[in-house]
């Protein structure tokens, strides 16, 4: 009996999550011969492949949102998911289904069964790497026009990296995973730069001149046209208000009045490279108009980036997981927390970010920090977390996990107050786990919504 006939999605996704043990392996051997073994799906879609420090799932799901809104049947692969692994693959907004997971992990399970190698040893592949197989042959398979495609890490040899996209976009470039990616900024700037093809445009946030220069080798290499957020493109006469509306500066002249609803000055160059990107597709000749640009713009909305869940005191999620993009929280906080009587943070973070870093943007803004820690086995020891705090004015409280954190922060809030859940990711999935299940009262995210 083949596991398909076995294994219902409970077990599936602890079969995926088993593969862990395999660690992270930098390479793209397996993610190839997972390609052939599943029938070359990576090369039946079209594609957009996103790399970057920070503004990933924002950039991709700016750009899915535009294409979707240009009529085409968009897929989109993001990681990590907040609640579902469904969360990770989308057609048009819908996640995969739980049945669609379970049959396509047991085939590529079967296809990769005692495959070895080109050394002669089992392949064993990784989590990440039968992930993006069970994504890649579910686009093909459900005839995606197009996919934007968001890197797990780095670029140059993500599982991802397969692909030969239509355009290449890179975020920004910060120090992040200098275990894997190296401990400079021109070394992490080189892996990221790896996604760079031949002939396919890159357009680019960063503005460190270090990671630029390895940016610019690289696109000459490969005889890529380059674009660069400020110098090519950006924002001009921004103004925030209930939505964010910019002047956007294109190649081809002035777009006025774009309007986003996603909070944070961040956003507004998230959206800009979203942008430029539509602008080389359109180059290419895919059918985009400015009315679809215009809607698909601002109609995105993405779950954990300032996102706000429940009223009465006002809850908002945002994974800031390192300090780049705890800066750019920061920012936007300093704007947001002006309606507020006072911020309370709810803060957790896993042992392998820098902590301090993160702490030293938020902290200075928080009248009270409520520390505790994810259901993630990674998760740093909230005590650290404290001592870290020790320096700041700031008042503690500590809880033992993020459904208590969250309890204690509305016990000493009033409804004047905001809470921000933060530090990361893990913290807001089990934030918005949490969240769903309560959204019978006015403070749920159904109340909210509805």
């Amino acid at each position: 009996m083949s596991p398909a006939q076995v294994m219902g999605y409970q077990d599936t996704i602890d079969y995926l999550f088993g593969l862990q043990k395999h660690g992270i392996k930098f390479g793209l051997a397996n993610s190839h011969a997972l390609m052939e073994l599943m029938g070359g799906p990576h090369r039946m879609f079209r594609s957009i492949h996103v790399a970057g420090t920070n503004g990933k799932g924002s950039t991709a799901l700016f750009l899915a949102s535009v294409l979707q809104a240009a009529g085409f049947r968009v897929g989109l692969y993001t990681s990590p998911h907040l609640v579902s692994f469904t969360e990770r693959i989308r057609i048009n907004g819908t996640q995969i289904s739980e049945d669609r997971v379970v049959e396509l992990a047991a085939r590529v399970r079967e296809r990769s069964a005692g495959v070895h190698g080109a050394d002669g040893e089992p392949i064993n592949p990784t989590f990440f790497e039968v992930t993006t197989a069970i994504a890649f042959t579910y686009f093909a398979e459900e005839r995606a026009d197009i996919v934007v495609v968001e890197t797990g890490m780095g670029g140059r040899l993500d599982s991802t990296n397969v692909i030969t996209p239509l355009v290449s976009v890179i975020t920004n470039i910060d120090r992040e995973h200098t275990e894997y990616l190296g401990d400079t900024i021109g070394k992490i700037a080189a892996e990221k730069a790896g996604i760079i093809k031949p002939g396919v445009p890159v357009v680019t946030g960063t503005v460190q001149p270090e990671a630029i220069a390895v940016l610019e080798a690289r696109a000459a290499e490969q005889a890529a046209p380059l674009f660069l957020l400020e110098r090519d493109f950006g924002a001009e006469n921004i103004a925030a208000s209930g939505q964010t509306v910019f002047d956007f500066r294109a190649s081809r002249g002035l777009l006025r009045g774009m309007r986003i609803a996603m909070l944070g000055r961040h956003q507004v160059d998230n959206a800009c490279l979203a942008l430029a990107a539509v602008e080389r597709l359109q180059e290419a000749g895919i059918a985009i108009d400015e009315a679809a640009v215009r809607g698909g713009l601002e109609q995105t909305v993405w779950e954990g980036r300032l996102e706000r869940v429940a009223r009465q005191p006002d809850v908002y999620l945002d994974g800031a997981h390192n300090p780049a993009a705890a800066l750019r929280l920061a920012d936007a906080l300093r704007e947001l927390r002006k309606q507020y009587r006072r911020l309370i943070l709810v803060v957790g973070i896993l042992a392998d970010k820098d902590a301090a870093g993160i702490l030293a943007h938020l902290a200075p803004l928080a009248g009270l920090v409520v520390v505790t820690k994810p259901q993630y086995s990674r998760a740093l020891d909230p005590a650290r977390i404290v001592h870290e705090l020790e320096r700041y004015a700031c008042d503690r409280a500590v809880a033992g996990d993020v459904e208590q954190a969250i309890a204690e922060a509305r016990r000493q809030a009033s409804d004047e107050d905001l809470i921000v859940v933060t530090g990361s990711l893990y913290v807001v999935g089990d934030a918005r786990a949490f969240l769903r299940e309560d959204a019978s009262g006015p403070a749920g995210m159904t109340a909210l919504r509805g």
